[in-house]
């Protein structure tokens, strides 16, 4: 409690100075009851629950699972990882997991997790590093929360973030194994039905979810696909 009273308090100082609109987002995190359940059990951000919300529901991450976190930073969505899978061996009873994190950005290290913090996810020599961080080369499932800096630009930040989810398919290609799964945010648009089918052609199941931790005015959606199926190469 102490500690969301600080972080409060800091929110407060902040809006001295900031524009109108600053000042409403610096106003909407101070009521959002996310970012004070998110202090108050030492997630590093809101996000954590969407996460934990998919997971409940659809128990996608196993102790044991070998994990891939794309578009990592902070590292909450790891942290919900860790926890599950068990990758720091809290629980010595279970299986222990692997969470492999990756962003262009630095994240702060996190006991259970591997982060290849300045990394590409697009990039091939990021896809080697995570094969060698892998065991037995393969993952459970990939995740991402991943997207672009927004332009301002509804239609164009919608195709950017398509477009980076897109990438993750051929992610799935190197390191996914048959009957993995597959958690991916993207913006709703135009775009949307193109990558539902990309999706559909390698995975048996693919569903839309809108978590109750995703603000409802957000056109923020996720894709759960499952039960992956590698193509057959021509």
């Amino acid at each position: 409690m102490r500690r969301f009273i600080h972080s409060s308090l800091c929110l407060l100082k902040k809006m001295k100075g900031k524009t109108p609109a600053e000042q409403r987002w610096l106003q909407r995190q101070l009521r959002d009851p996310y970012v004070k359940a998110s202090h108050a059990l030492n997630f590093r951000c809101r996000s954590a629950f969407k996460l934990l919300e998919i997971d409940d529901k659809f128990r996608v991450l196993q102790p044991g699972y070998s994990v891939v976190d794309c578009g990592a930073a902070p590292g909450a969505w790891s942290q919900v990882a860790v926890q599950r899978v068990n990758s720091a061996g809290t629980d010595s009873e279970l299986p222990c997991g692997t969470v492999v994190g990756i962003d262009l950005l630095h994240i702060p290290p996190l006991d259970g997790a591997h982060f290849l913090s300045n990394h590409d996810v697009a990039d091939p020599a990021t896809h080697a590093k995570v094969l060698e961080l892998l065991p037995s080369g393969q993952a459970h499932i990939i995740l991402s929360d991943m997207a672009p800096n927004a332009s301002g630009f509804r239609d164009m930040d919608h195709e950017k973030l398509i477009t980076l989810c897109l990438t993750l398919i051929d992610l799935a290609g190197k390191i996914l194994q048959p009957g993995g799964s597959l958690v991916c945010k993207y913006w709703d648009g135009i775009l949307t039905q193109k990558l539902q089918q990309k999706l559909s052609s390698v995975f048996g199941s693919v569903r839309t979810l809108k978590p109750n931790a995703s603000r409802k005015d957000s056109a923020e959606k996720y894709f759960l696909a499952r039960m992956y199926r590698k193509p057959i190469k021509s």
